[in-house]
Protein backbone atom coordinates (compact mmCIF):
# COMPACT_ATOMS: atom_id res chain seq x y z
CA UNK A 1 0.00 0.00 0.00
CA UNK A 2 2.66 1.94 0.59
CA UNK A 3 3.41 2.37 -2.95
CA UNK A 4 0.21 4.20 -3.67
CA UNK A 5 1.32 6.81 -1.20
CA UNK A 6 2.60 10.09 -2.98
CA UNK A 7 4.74 12.69 -0.52
CA UNK A 8 4.09 16.30 -1.09
CA UNK A 9 7.38 18.68 -1.18
CA UNK A 10 7.43 20.85 1.63
CA UNK A 11 4.35 19.23 3.24
CA UNK A 12 2.74 19.85 6.87
CA UNK A 13 -0.43 20.26 9.27
CA UNK A 14 -2.40 22.48 6.39
CA UNK A 15 -1.71 21.29 2.99
CA UNK A 16 -5.14 19.06 3.26
CA UNK A 17 -7.80 21.37 2.22
CA UNK A 18 -9.54 23.38 4.63
CA UNK A 19 -6.91 24.00 7.41
CA UNK A 20 -5.15 27.00 8.52
CA UNK A 21 -2.67 27.55 11.26
CA UNK A 22 -0.37 29.94 12.41
CA UNK A 23 1.99 31.15 15.42
CA UNK A 24 3.66 34.02 17.53
CA UNK A 25 6.12 34.58 19.89
CA UNK A 26 4.13 35.16 23.28
CA UNK A 27 7.22 35.09 25.50
CA UNK A 28 6.40 31.58 27.27
CA UNK A 29 10.58 30.48 25.93
CA UNK A 30 13.48 32.58 26.16
CA UNK A 31 13.61 35.13 23.29
CA UNK A 32 15.73 34.91 19.84
CA UNK A 33 14.68 36.46 16.52
CA UNK A 34 12.99 33.34 15.17
CA UNK A 35 11.11 32.04 18.09
CA UNK A 36 7.38 30.75 18.29
CA UNK A 37 5.66 29.71 21.39
CA UNK A 38 1.62 30.15 21.10
CA UNK A 39 -0.13 29.10 18.28
CA UNK A 40 -3.65 27.24 16.56
CA UNK A 41 -4.63 25.13 13.64
CA UNK A 42 -7.69 25.30 12.44
CA UNK A 43 -10.44 23.85 9.88
CA UNK A 44 -12.18 25.79 7.74
CA UNK A 45 -15.47 23.78 9.11
CA UNK A 46 -16.16 21.21 11.25
CA UNK A 47 -14.54 18.40 11.57
CA UNK A 48 -14.74 15.05 13.30
CA UNK A 49 -11.94 14.36 16.10
CA UNK A 50 -9.90 11.14 17.53
CA UNK A 51 -7.00 11.77 20.00
CA UNK A 52 -4.75 9.33 21.62
CA UNK A 53 -3.30 10.73 25.05
CA UNK A 54 -0.39 10.16 27.71
CA UNK A 55 -0.96 7.21 29.97
CA UNK A 56 0.87 8.90 32.72
CA UNK A 57 -0.47 8.90 36.06
CA UNK A 58 -0.01 12.48 36.72
CA UNK A 59 -1.24 14.60 33.77
CA UNK A 60 -1.40 17.84 32.56
CA UNK A 61 -4.87 19.27 33.00
CA UNK A 62 -4.09 20.81 28.98
CA UNK A 63 -4.55 16.67 28.39
CA UNK A 64 -7.52 16.68 31.12
CA UNK A 65 -9.56 19.28 29.28
CA UNK A 66 -8.77 18.64 25.46
CA UNK A 67 -9.85 14.91 26.73
CA UNK A 68 -13.26 16.18 28.23
CA UNK A 69 -13.50 18.20 25.00
CA UNK A 70 -12.90 15.49 22.06
CA UNK A 71 -15.42 13.30 23.93
CA UNK A 72 -18.50 14.53 21.12
CA UNK A 73 -16.41 13.09 18.24
CA UNK A 74 -16.06 16.62 16.91
CA UNK A 75 -13.44 19.21 17.20
CA UNK A 76 -12.45 22.65 14.88
CA UNK A 77 -9.63 23.81 16.08
CA UNK A 78 -6.42 23.08 18.64
CA UNK A 79 -4.38 26.01 20.36
CA UNK A 80 -1.14 24.85 21.47
CA UNK A 81 2.15 26.14 23.39
CA UNK A 82 5.55 25.35 24.28
CA UNK A 83 8.21 26.36 27.04
CA UNK A 84 5.17 25.37 29.96
CA UNK A 85 3.57 21.99 30.57
CA UNK A 86 0.91 23.53 32.89
CA UNK A 87 1.81 20.60 34.90
CA UNK A 88 1.89 19.91 38.95
CA UNK A 89 0.05 23.30 39.36
CA UNK A 90 -2.82 22.36 41.13
CA UNK A 91 -6.25 23.59 40.80
CA UNK A 92 -4.86 26.54 38.97
CA UNK A 93 -4.00 24.40 35.95
CA UNK A 94 -7.17 23.29 35.02
CA UNK A 95 -8.82 27.03 35.34
CA UNK A 96 -5.96 28.42 33.35
CA UNK A 97 -6.57 25.75 30.37
CA UNK A 98 -10.48 26.81 30.12
CA UNK A 99 -9.05 30.19 30.13
CA UNK A 100 -7.00 29.67 26.98
CA UNK A 101 -9.27 27.74 25.02
CA UNK A 102 -11.73 30.49 25.37
CA UNK A 103 -9.30 33.29 24.32
CA UNK A 104 -8.61 30.92 21.17
CA UNK A 105 -12.20 30.28 20.37
CA UNK A 106 -13.18 34.13 20.81
CA UNK A 107 -10.18 34.90 18.13
CA UNK A 108 -11.66 32.36 15.81
CA UNK A 109 -15.34 32.75 16.05
CA UNK A 110 -16.02 29.83 17.79
CA UNK A 111 -17.54 28.16 20.89
CA UNK A 112 -14.91 27.13 23.41
CA UNK A 113 -16.24 23.33 23.39
CA UNK A 114 -14.78 22.98 19.75
CA UNK A 115 -11.57 23.94 20.52
CA UNK A 116 -8.63 21.37 22.38
CA UNK A 117 -5.53 22.24 23.83
CA UNK A 118 -1.81 21.28 24.21
CA UNK A 119 1.07 22.60 26.24
CA UNK A 120 4.38 21.20 26.43
CA UNK A 121 7.72 22.34 28.15
CA UNK A 122 8.93 22.54 31.71
CA UNK A 123 6.70 20.79 34.47
CA UNK A 124 6.16 22.89 37.50
CA UNK A 125 5.26 26.22 35.88
CA UNK A 126 2.10 27.93 35.36
CA UNK A 127 0.83 29.04 32.32
CA UNK A 128 1.67 33.23 31.78
CA UNK A 129 -1.61 33.93 31.46
CA UNK A 130 -0.74 37.67 31.09
CA UNK A 131 1.56 36.83 28.02
CA UNK A 132 -1.30 34.73 26.85
CA UNK A 133 -3.98 37.01 26.92
CA UNK A 134 -2.06 40.05 25.49
CA UNK A 135 -0.63 37.67 22.36
CA UNK A 136 -3.31 34.94 21.27
CA UNK A 137 -4.99 37.81 18.81
CA UNK A 138 -1.98 38.15 17.36
CA UNK A 139 -2.33 34.65 15.19
CA UNK A 140 -2.71 34.74 11.19
CA UNK A 141 -3.99 31.69 10.82
CA UNK A 142 -3.04 30.89 6.92
CA UNK A 143 -2.81 28.08 4.87
CA UNK A 144 0.50 27.58 5.26
CA UNK A 145 0.86 28.64 8.03
CA UNK A 146 1.60 24.83 9.31
CA UNK A 147 5.26 24.90 9.45
CA UNK A 148 4.83 28.20 11.82
CA UNK A 149 3.11 25.80 13.70
CA UNK A 150 5.25 23.19 13.84
CA UNK A 151 8.12 25.93 14.94
CA UNK A 152 5.83 27.24 17.93
CA UNK A 153 5.82 23.49 19.44
CA UNK A 154 9.45 22.83 19.46
CA UNK A 155 11.34 22.68 22.87
CA UNK A 156 14.23 20.63 22.80
CA UNK A 157 14.10 19.40 19.04
CA UNK A 158 16.95 20.52 16.68
CA UNK A 159 14.56 21.17 13.95
CA UNK A 160 10.67 20.85 12.80
CA UNK A 161 8.82 17.57 12.30
CA UNK A 162 6.43 17.69 9.26
CA UNK A 163 5.08 15.54 6.09
CA UNK A 164 2.10 15.56 3.98
CA UNK A 165 0.95 12.60 1.86
CA UNK A 166 -2.00 12.26 -0.88
CA UNK A 167 -3.56 9.13 -2.18
CA UNK A 168 -6.36 8.37 -4.31
CA UNK A 169 -9.65 6.84 -1.99
CA UNK A 170 -12.49 5.61 -4.48
CA UNK A 171 -11.23 7.97 -7.00
CA UNK A 172 -10.99 10.81 -4.92
CA UNK A 173 -7.29 12.53 -4.21
CA UNK A 174 -7.27 12.86 0.14
CA UNK A 175 -4.78 14.17 1.80
CA UNK A 176 -3.12 13.57 5.07
CA UNK A 177 -0.78 15.91 7.33
CA UNK A 178 1.28 16.34 10.00
CA UNK A 179 3.42 17.58 12.71
CA UNK A 180 5.55 16.26 15.59
CA UNK A 181 7.28 17.69 18.44
CA UNK A 182 9.62 15.61 21.10
CA UNK A 183 13.29 14.65 21.44
CA UNK A 184 13.33 13.61 25.36
CA UNK A 185 11.41 11.99 27.52
CA UNK A 186 10.59 9.62 24.75
CA UNK A 187 9.04 5.80 25.35
CA UNK A 188 7.04 3.80 24.04
CA UNK A 189 2.93 4.70 24.90
CA UNK A 190 4.21 8.15 23.64
CA UNK A 191 6.85 10.73 24.53
CA UNK A 192 6.80 14.34 25.46
CA UNK A 193 5.52 14.65 22.15
CA UNK A 194 2.92 16.16 20.51
CA UNK A 195 1.13 15.54 17.32
CA UNK A 196 -1.27 17.25 15.42
CA UNK A 197 -2.52 15.25 12.03
CA UNK A 198 -5.25 16.72 9.41
CA UNK A 199 -7.18 14.76 6.95
CA UNK A 200 -9.40 16.40 4.22
CA UNK A 201 -11.28 12.88 3.96
CA UNK A 202 -14.30 11.76 4.70
CA UNK A 203 -14.37 9.30 7.27
CA UNK A 204 -16.51 7.42 9.31
CA UNK A 205 -16.33 8.64 13.02
CA UNK A 206 -15.70 5.19 14.98
CA UNK A 207 -13.08 4.41 11.70
CA UNK A 208 -11.52 7.75 12.26
CA UNK A 209 -10.89 6.67 16.29
CA UNK A 210 -9.91 3.35 15.36
CA UNK A 211 -7.54 4.26 12.74
CA UNK A 212 -5.51 6.71 14.92
CA UNK A 213 -5.27 4.40 17.63
CA UNK A 214 -3.87 1.53 15.13
CA UNK A 215 -1.14 4.34 13.66
CA UNK A 216 0.20 5.31 17.10
CA UNK A 217 0.60 1.73 18.21
CA UNK A 218 2.75 1.26 14.77
CA UNK A 219 4.57 4.69 14.96
CA UNK A 220 4.56 6.74 18.10
CA UNK A 221 4.29 3.39 20.22
CA UNK A 222 7.23 1.82 18.86
CA UNK A 223 9.86 4.92 19.50
CA UNK A 224 12.26 5.15 22.69
CA UNK A 225 14.90 8.11 23.32
CA UNK A 226 15.59 7.93 27.04
CA UNK A 227 13.07 5.70 29.13
CA UNK A 228 10.84 8.40 30.21
CA UNK A 229 6.90 9.06 29.51
CA UNK A 230 5.38 12.27 29.55
CA UNK A 231 2.42 14.22 31.44
CA UNK A 232 1.54 15.95 28.16
CA UNK A 233 1.88 13.46 25.65
CA UNK A 234 -0.93 14.10 22.54
CA UNK A 235 -2.03 12.94 19.57
CA UNK A 236 -5.06 14.17 17.55
CA UNK A 237 -6.57 13.81 14.33
CA UNK A 238 -8.79 15.98 12.30
CA UNK A 239 -10.83 15.42 9.72
CA UNK A 240 -13.27 17.92 7.74
CA UNK A 241 -14.56 16.09 4.40
CA UNK A 242 -13.51 18.81 2.39
CA UNK A 243 -12.48 16.21 -0.26
CA UNK A 244 -15.69 15.02 -0.93
CA UNK A 245 -14.72 11.40 -1.42
CA UNK A 246 -17.09 8.57 -0.53
CA UNK A 247 -17.31 7.87 3.21
CA UNK A 248 -14.58 5.18 4.23
CA UNK A 249 -15.85 2.59 6.67
CA UNK A 250 -14.51 -0.74 7.79
CA UNK A 251 -13.71 -3.55 6.00
CA UNK A 252 -13.53 -1.41 2.88
CA UNK A 253 -10.65 -1.11 0.30
CA UNK A 254 -10.66 2.26 0.92
CA UNK A 255 -10.25 1.99 4.87
CA UNK A 256 -6.81 -0.22 3.92
CA UNK A 257 -5.82 2.72 1.28
CA UNK A 258 -6.16 5.25 4.05
CA UNK A 259 -4.84 3.23 7.10
CA UNK A 260 -1.51 2.75 4.99
CA UNK A 261 -1.57 6.55 4.09
CA UNK A 262 -2.08 7.84 7.86
CA UNK A 263 0.33 4.46 8.88
CA UNK A 264 3.06 6.27 6.21
CA UNK A 265 2.69 9.90 8.35
CA UNK A 266 2.81 8.47 11.89
CA UNK A 267 5.82 6.60 11.10
CA UNK A 268 7.69 9.20 9.43
CA UNK A 269 7.14 11.10 12.28
CA UNK A 270 8.12 8.99 14.72
CA UNK A 271 11.06 8.32 13.10
CA UNK A 272 12.13 11.83 13.38
CA UNK A 273 11.46 12.38 16.68
CA UNK A 274 13.88 9.39 17.55
CA UNK A 275 16.58 10.52 15.20
CA UNK A 276 16.47 14.05 16.83
CA UNK A 277 16.81 12.16 20.42
CA UNK A 278 18.95 15.13 22.55
CA UNK A 279 22.42 14.71 22.01
CA UNK A 280 21.58 11.42 19.54
CA UNK A 281 23.45 11.51 16.18
CA UNK A 282 21.94 8.26 14.81
CA UNK A 283 18.48 6.54 14.26
CA UNK A 284 18.45 2.91 15.51
CA UNK A 285 15.98 0.65 13.53
CA UNK A 286 15.09 -2.41 15.57
CA UNK A 287 12.72 -5.27 13.23
CA UNK A 288 11.38 -8.69 15.14
CA UNK A 289 10.52 -10.98 12.45
CA UNK A 290 8.69 -14.71 12.91
CA UNK A 291 7.59 -13.94 16.41
CA UNK A 292 4.52 -16.03 17.42
CA UNK A 293 2.33 -12.56 17.07
CA UNK A 294 2.38 -9.24 16.39
CA UNK A 295 1.91 -8.43 20.04
CA UNK A 296 5.15 -10.11 20.97
CA UNK A 297 7.38 -9.11 17.86
CA UNK A 298 6.47 -5.40 19.60
CA UNK A 299 7.27 -6.26 22.76
CA UNK A 300 10.72 -7.22 21.72
CA UNK A 301 11.04 -4.57 19.46
CA UNK A 302 10.90 -1.65 21.79
CA UNK A 303 13.28 -3.88 24.61
CA UNK A 304 15.82 -3.47 22.41
CA UNK A 305 15.54 0.36 21.19
CA UNK A 306 14.42 1.03 25.31
CA UNK A 307 17.49 -0.96 26.57
CA UNK A 308 20.12 1.66 27.94
CA UNK A 309 23.29 -0.92 27.30
CA UNK A 310 22.12 -1.51 23.37
CA UNK A 311 22.18 2.47 22.89
CA UNK A 312 25.47 3.03 24.59
CA UNK A 313 26.74 0.24 22.04
CA UNK A 314 25.34 1.91 19.46
CA UNK A 315 26.99 5.35 20.24
CA UNK A 316 30.33 3.30 19.99
CA UNK A 317 29.73 1.13 17.18
CA UNK A 318 30.46 -1.69 19.25
CA UNK A 319 29.14 -4.99 17.84
CA UNK A 320 28.13 -6.20 21.21
CA UNK A 321 25.56 -8.68 20.33
CA UNK A 322 24.92 -10.25 23.64
CA UNK A 323 23.30 -6.84 24.72
CA UNK A 324 20.90 -7.38 22.18
CA UNK A 325 20.06 -10.92 22.90
CA UNK A 326 19.72 -9.83 26.66
CA UNK A 327 16.84 -7.03 25.36
CA UNK A 328 15.24 -9.98 23.39
CA UNK A 329 14.75 -11.83 26.74
CA UNK A 330 13.92 -9.19 29.02
CA UNK A 331 10.67 -8.26 28.05
CA UNK A 332 8.92 -11.55 29.12
CA UNK A 333 8.08 -12.61 25.61
CA UNK A 334 8.64 -16.67 25.36
CA UNK A 335 11.48 -17.22 22.69
CA UNK A 336 13.43 -20.51 21.93
CA UNK A 337 17.41 -19.22 21.74
CA UNK A 338 18.03 -22.06 19.63
CA UNK A 339 16.23 -20.89 16.44
CA UNK A 340 17.18 -17.37 16.86
CA UNK A 341 19.58 -15.06 14.56
CA UNK A 342 20.74 -11.34 14.45
CA UNK A 343 21.89 -9.31 11.83
CA UNK A 344 23.45 -6.06 12.11
CA UNK A 345 23.09 -3.48 9.31
CA UNK A 346 22.15 -6.84 7.56
CA UNK A 347 25.42 -8.78 8.57
CA UNK A 348 24.57 -11.65 10.12
CA UNK A 349 25.93 -12.18 13.79
CA UNK A 350 24.01 -15.10 15.10
CA UNK A 351 22.63 -18.10 13.92
CA UNK A 352 20.23 -20.60 15.84
CA UNK A 353 21.35 -18.52 18.80
CA UNK A 354 24.87 -18.82 18.65
CA UNK A 355 27.97 -16.58 16.93
CA UNK A 356 28.94 -17.14 13.44
CA UNK A 357 32.34 -15.86 11.95
CA UNK A 358 32.00 -12.29 10.77
CA UNK A 359 34.47 -9.52 9.85
CA UNK A 360 33.96 -7.25 12.99
CA UNK A 361 35.56 -4.62 11.65
CA UNK A 362 33.24 -4.43 8.91
CA UNK A 363 30.48 -4.75 11.49
CA UNK A 364 32.05 -1.53 12.93
CA UNK A 365 31.81 0.81 9.91
CA UNK A 366 28.55 -0.38 9.22
CA UNK A 367 27.34 1.16 12.25
CA UNK A 368 29.53 4.18 12.21
CA UNK A 369 26.71 5.79 9.73
CA UNK A 370 23.43 7.74 10.51
CA UNK A 371 21.22 4.61 10.75
CA UNK A 372 21.84 1.35 12.19
CA UNK A 373 19.72 -1.54 11.65
CA UNK A 374 18.86 -4.38 13.64
CA UNK A 375 17.07 -7.26 12.44
CA UNK A 376 16.46 -10.21 15.16
CA UNK A 377 14.63 -13.53 13.41
CA UNK A 378 13.06 -15.58 16.07
CA UNK A 379 12.08 -18.48 13.81
CA UNK A 380 8.44 -18.82 15.54
CA UNK A 381 5.47 -17.75 13.67
CA UNK A 382 4.65 -15.10 11.36
CA UNK A 383 4.43 -11.70 13.54
CA UNK A 384 6.64 -8.74 12.39
CA UNK A 385 7.02 -5.28 13.94
CA UNK A 386 9.58 -2.60 13.93
CA UNK A 387 10.95 0.18 16.74
CA UNK A 388 12.81 2.98 15.94
CA UNK A 389 15.32 4.97 18.86
CA UNK A 390 18.24 6.80 19.61
CA UNK A 391 21.62 6.20 20.62
CA UNK A 392 22.79 7.18 24.19
CA UNK A 393 25.55 9.75 24.64
CA UNK A 394 27.42 12.09 26.69
CA UNK A 395 25.46 15.24 25.25
CA UNK A 396 22.23 13.12 26.56
CA UNK A 397 23.53 13.20 30.21
CA UNK A 398 25.26 16.79 29.71
CA UNK A 399 21.85 18.55 28.49
CA UNK A 400 19.31 16.88 31.23
CA UNK A 401 21.92 17.50 33.82
CA UNK A 402 21.33 21.35 33.16
CA UNK A 403 18.00 21.20 31.78
CA UNK A 404 16.05 23.95 34.52
CA UNK A 405 19.52 26.04 35.35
Amino acid sequence: MAEMVEVIPNGTVTSPKGFLAGATYAGLKTYSPDKLDLGLLVSEKPSIAAGVFTTNKIVSPSVTLSKTHIKSGKAQAIVANSGCANTCVGNQGLKDAHEVVKLAAHHLGMIPEEVLICSTGVIGVELPMALIRKSISNINCTSDGGHQLAQAIMTTDTHPKEIAVSVKVNGKKITIGGIAKGSGMIHPNMATMLSFISTDALLEKNFLNDSLREAVNSSFNMIDVDGDQSTNDSVILLANGIADNEMVEFGTPAAKTFQAALNYVCIGLAKELARDGEGSTKLIEASVEGARNIDDARSIARSVVTSVLVKAAIHGNDPNWGRIMMAVGNCGVEVDESKIALYISDICIVEEGKPIPYFVDAVVAAMAGNDVSLKIQLNLGKGTATAWGSEMTEEYVTFNSAYTT
